[in-house]
């Protein structure tokens, strides 16, 4: 491929992603959004960390060792810091640190 394919095609994806990503404001600039767009709003990133935590725990055998006995602590913590900090980053920092000193320390 040539350099120039390569460099438009890039500046078309880039132009593709910008725009997808100002549609709803440039559209709904003047009147407020539908019910239904706000719901999401507020619904979707919980939804999609539960997804996220669901698929990581989906390979756990409970009856092996170690038992899921990291994953139950980095997420028993996850909640705790994020309860006691209300800071996202910290929490998952906290809850990953956790997860591989205790995946380190019982031998997975």
């Amino acid at each position: 491929m040539s350099s120039t394919y390569l460099i438009l095609s890039i500046l078309v994806m880039a132009v593709v992603t910008f725009f997808t990503r100002a549609f709803p404001f440039l559209f709904f600039i003047r009147k407020k959004p539908p019910a239904v767009l706000l719901y999401l709003e507020r619904m979707l990133p919980p939804m999609i960390m539960l997804l996220l935590v669901l698929y990581s725990l989906k390979d756990i055998k409970p009856l092996a060792k170690p038992y899921g006995i990291p994953e139950a602590a980095a997420i028993i913590l996850v909640v705790l810091v994020h309860r006691w900090k209300s800071n996202t980053f910290v929490s998952i920092a906290a809850g990953t640190v956790l997860y591989m000193v205790l995946r380190n320390l019982l031998g997975a």
